[in-house]
């Protein structure tokens, strides 16, 4: 190994005089690093799980640490990365800072999608359980997922969607088989990048919603009211509508209010709520204000598909504006801010 040494990078040579040290003194360490810094090095941790002993000499070494720290492998892994963060961090903020790590890993094993077409990744998962579907939606950006989604039959959409709501975790060996799988039918579409392990659950489902048209969005939700209606019910609570117009500031209602066409937006409140009418007008200026009721005085009968359409479009804009962090959203009756 002395003739070809493996160069390790200066969070992964971290990394590994921290998995040499006690548990309690490389807490200490590692409280020393900022949050994002302290994620990096976990991630490492996770990824190098073992390290050989010759490595872990010559990075010891090299942090000026007992040589004897390092005569064994070191241990690494996700419970080790988990345990460390905790001991330094405390358990609540060790979990949000682990969450940031699965989230920033999350993803990679199925990489090779990136590039592929909605209808090449629908032929590719092609017989496949849906609880293998699920896994790769939950791995995949959420505008791709929702149009990957789209691509099934309705029956099945709706198992994929329960899936995916009810996914908790996936252990790395499971994801390697199947990105390894699905990496050699995809071969002649994408190229292969490396592995990760992916955490489900209702939001992934709930973000992969929003960014679908209405009439998924439809036909998802009322498979879950056949299949668990409780289940439905709280992706529902969890979905951005155009009500929910009611519950930003009027700085952040006046932002959203700016790109959206007036006649869209005279759609959209064709039978909404009197707070909502309220607000967006309350929003407007004078003149954008006159020009809005001159495009409801103008308009005649609207089909309900054309409400829900406009609506859906300002919901989506809501959201881009919310994911950039331009605006906030409350949602519940807590008012948790969600950002």
């Amino acid at each position: 190994m002395s003739d070809a040494p493996i160069e390790l990078t200066g969070t992964q040579k971290v990394a590994v005089v921290l998995m040499n040290l006690p548990h309690a003194q490389a807490a200490s360490v590692l409280q020393q690093f900022t949050d994002t810094e302290a994620e990096e090095i976990a991630a490492e941790i996770v990824r190098m799980r073992r390290v050989d002993a010759d490595v872990t000499d010559r990075a010891l070494t090299e942090f000026h640490e007992a040589a004897t720290l390092g005569r064994i492998g070191a241990r690494g892994g996700q419970d080790f990365a988990t345990g460390l963060l905790e001991t330094s961090f405390g358990a609540e903020r060790a979990a949000g800072v682990m969450r940031r790590v699965q989230s920033s890993m999350a993803g990679k094993s199925f990489e090779f999608l990136d590039s592929a077409e909605p209808g090449q990744i629908v032929s590719l998962l092609d017989g496949e359980m849906a609880q293998t579907v699920a896994l790769v939606l939950a791995h995949l950006r959420p505008v791709q997922a929702s149009t990957v989604l789209a691509g099934f039959a309705d029956a099945f959409r709706s198992d994929v969607a329960q899936c995916i709501a009810t996914m908790t975790s996936a252990t790395p060996e499971s994801i390697t088989i199947l990105s390894t799988s699905l990496k050699a039918r995809a071969a002649a579409v994408v190229s292969p990048r490396s592995t990760a392990e992916v955490v489900g659950g209702v939001q992934p489902l709930v973000d992969i919603i929003n960014h679908s048209s209405v009439v998924t969005e439809r036909a998802i939700l009322e498979g879950l009211d056949e299949r668990d209606p409780d289940l439905a019910e709280e992706v529902r609570s969890r979905l951005l509508t155009f009500a929910d117009i009611v519950k930003l500031d009027s700085r952040d209602v006046q932002q959203v209010l700016r790109g959206i066409d007036l006649a869209q937006l005279a759609i959209a409140m064709r039978g909404s709520l009197d707070s909502v009418q309220q607000t967006i007008r309350g929003n407007l200026s004078e003149r954008n204000r006159e020009l809005l009721e001159d495009e409801i005085g103008m308009m005649g009968s609207v089909r309900m598909s054309q409400v829900e359409e406009a609506r859906a479009g300002i919901v989506r804009s809501i959201r881009e504006l919310e994911a950039a962090g331009t605006i906030t959203v409350m949602r519940g009756d807590d008012d948790v801010l969600v950002a």
